[in-house]
């Protein structure tokens, strides 16, 4: 007897994802003029754009969190399709950010965190890293020579614990004390930032 089709996954089946935009980039430019999110990649599109729309393309239901008053950075993530929510007190760190994200979907069946930083993720990858989340307890990551990468995805039994979350560490406590599924990858861009204007330049192979 045939096995019945299984239906397709719905935005709603999926976690949700959360792409961290509100950083001020110091170490890229330490004047502050030049934002590098809005930065254009050798394709002809910003970093913002890329890393936004890679999350979207694998997670419909995804947001950006952006700092107050970053109307160009706003607009471009929502081009690439990502909803934007402001966290006003992000001047404080990471931890802020991460936590106005899960507030903004607290009733997501998890998240998957994303780095705007880091337009090379691969999608399938971001995709991988949701699958990963089959219970509400799992925390998963891409993996190589033991090494974490990004993004990392939380199940929804996390909920309080980022709801917690404050300063710049984010949620690196809870990687370090609990147990992570390693996606293992040999992927580059899981492990690559823009952290200063000669990493916007292609590398070569």
């Amino acid at each position: 007897m045939k096995k019945p089709a299984r239906a397709p996954l719905t935005p709603t089946d999926l976690p949700v994802g959360i792409l961290l935009a509100a950083g001020f980039g110091k170490r890229f430019d330490a004047t502050g003029t030049r934002n590098k999110l809005l930065e254009v990649l050798p394709d002809g599109r910003t970093v913002a754009w890329r890393s936004a729309r890679t999350l979207a393309a694998a997670l419909p239901n995804s947001i950006a969190v952006v700092r107050p008053g970053n109307a160009a950075l706003a607009e471009e993530l929502r081009r690439g399709g990502c909803r934007v929510v402001e966290a006003p007190d992000a001047e404080a760190g990471m931890g802020v950010a991460l936590r106005a994200g899960v507030a903004a979907t607290a009733e997501a069946r998890g998240w998957v965190v994303a780095l705007a930083d880091m337009p090379w993720l691969p999608m399938e990858l971001v995709r991988a890293v949701a699958l990963t989340i089959t219970t509400p307890e799992t925390i998963a990551a891409p993996w190589r020579d033991g090494k974490r990468g990004h993004p990392v995805g939380f199940g929804a039994a996390w909920r309080d614990a980022l709801l917690k979350l404050d300063g710049d560490e984010g949620a690196r406590a809870l990687l370090t004390d609990q147990p992570v599924t390693r996606i293992l990858t040999e992927d580059d861009g899981p492990f690559r930032d823009i952290d200063t204007p000669g990493d916007l330049a292609p590398r070569s192979r």
